[in-house]
């Protein structure tokens, strides 16, 4: 495929920068976006038709959004640009793309994977009833289609993600009815350490906490969940017991949740690249170089899908990688370059490890879910159903337990049972996690109309 394009799986922040360092030294990238408008999850553009302003949608990083989208838009006659464009598999012909109800087969020569990640989750009693979102769709809500889940929500989880949400709830005009954080005050202050290798940074999430608390918003730290309550069928409030193990209880009319990020790697599955555990993040990802090469010589990784350092990193780690791309393939890359994207990224390595230390995945919390809390939403498998796989069953592994009791056998194949199945499985069998391993990707890795169309 010597004589194929190269590939650019992805438009957020790491795809859109590696798309121009690859048109400055004279390719024309074939760019993938499954979005209909590029800039990805955290520079998703409004519709063309709305008109909030980017202060309003991206807050402290408006400018960088902005400066993100007219990039990209003076790239477009540069680049085989296809929104809207999902890959779900791969052949030795080439990556295998839907588009509406069209199929189409890509080849290529090189490809830089940026497929960013998406909320990770642990389940709670009751997570699975109407008004209950994740913290990612809470923000797909409000940036793309201009609504809110709820005009009184409550943001449960951990990461820096659930202050933000929250904030860009307050300035729509939706005003939380609490932040539930399980990180203690404490646990954030390990991590302040790392994190301030980036102040400009941990200054505007201190901002935005700030702005919450003076509108009446209640931040609580280091509170365990209990239960999301329902009335009618319909979210009506969140139980949990705070710092010092006492029951709390607030209404509410919806939920936003999520506990950082899990880092979408099921394309670098699929075509068999390496893969290592995390200890930092307590997660399975692709190994790839300094520069973002992987096992395979012809895939490259970059961005929140491989390591989760946040959108910044994401830029200059779709540079690096464009540059990695463009040397392996007999092009001129001068060493500064790649040394001054080291040095950037080196002080965004650190940041991150740092969130990941502030803000722990609570794990415990698994090992404690009651049998009958619904797992794996997508097969309707409960936390006791992995318990006996892991028991009576003697499932040693996920893929195991997948066979046997089908968690991550549904829809979306482990993205938001996958991590909190496992830590269940590991808890059950009393070992680490890391030794259970990880859910093996199929394809296809989304789900196709059955009214395809193959077109050659």
């Amino acid at each position: 495929m010597a004589d194929e394009p190269v590939i650019v799986i992805g438009a957020g922040p790491a795809g859109t920068r590696a798309a121009q360092r690859l048109v400055q030294a004279g390719l024309r990238p074939v760019v993938i976006d499954e979005n209909d408008r590029q800039g990805g999850q955290i520079y998703r553009r409004q519709p063309e038709n709305f008109h909030r302003t980017p202060e309003k949608l991206y807050g402290t990083e408006a400018a960088k959004a902005t400066a993100l989208h007219t990039d990209f838009d003076l790239l477009r006659p540069r680049i085989d640009y296809r929104p809207g464009t999902t890959v779900w598999g791969v052949s030795d012909e080439g990556f295998m793309t839907v588009c509406g109800q069209d199929v189409t087969i890509v080849p290529f020569s090189q490809v830089i994977i940026a497929s960013g990640a998406t909320d990770r989750i642990m389940p709670v009693p009751g997570w699975t009833t109407p008004g209950a979102y994740s913290l990612g769709a809470a923000q797909i809500a409000l940036k793309a289609q201009a609504c809110a889940i709820g005009q009184k929500p409550v943001f449960m989880g951990t990461g820096p993600l659930l202050y933000l949400v929250a904030w860009q709830y307050l300035q729509a005009g939706a005003r939380p009815a609490a932040v539930l954080d399980t990180s203690a005050l404490s646990t954030r202050m390990k991590g302040l350490r790392r994190m301030a290798s980036r102040a400009r940074v941990v200054a505007n999430g201190v901002r935005y906490m700030a702005d919450l608390a003076r509108a009446g918003v209640r931040l609580h730290a280091g509170i365990t969940p209990r239960a999301i309550e329902a009335s009618n069928n319909q979210v009506s409030g969140v139980t949990w017991c705070d710092s010092r193990g006492r029951l709390r209880q607030v209404s509410c009319d919806a939920v936003g949740m999520g506990y950082g990020l899990r880092s979408e790697t099921q394309l670098a599955d699929l075509l068999k690249c390496e893969f290592i555990f995390d200890p930092c993040f307590t997660q399975w990802r692709p190994h790839v170089d300094r520069n973002g090469r992987t096992s395979r010589p012809d895939v490259y990784l970059a961005g929140d899908g491989v390591l989760l350092r946040g959108a910044d990193a994401a830029e200059a780690a779709g540079q690096l990688a464009a540059c990695a791309v463009l040397r392996d393939g007999g092009h001129s890359v001068e060493d500064t370059e790649f040394t001054q994207l080291h040095e950037t990224l080196a002080i965004m390595n650190r940041f991150g490890r740092g969130l990941a230390e502030a803000f722990p995945w609570p794990a415990h919390l698994a090992g404690a879910l009651p049998d009958e809390t619904v797992v794996c939403r997508c097969e309707n498998i409960t936390a006791g159903e992995i318990r006996r796989a892991a028991g009576e069953l003697d499932a040693p592994e996920m893929n195991r337990a997948k066979a046997l009791t089908r968690p991550g056998m549904g829809r979306c194949q482990g993205r938001m049972c996958g991590l909190a199945a496992a830590e269940i499985l590991a808890a059950a069998r009393n070992v680490p996690v890391r030794e259970v391993g990880r859910l093996r990707t199929a394809a296809p890795v989304k789900p196709l109309p059955l009214n395809c169309t193959v077109k050659s």
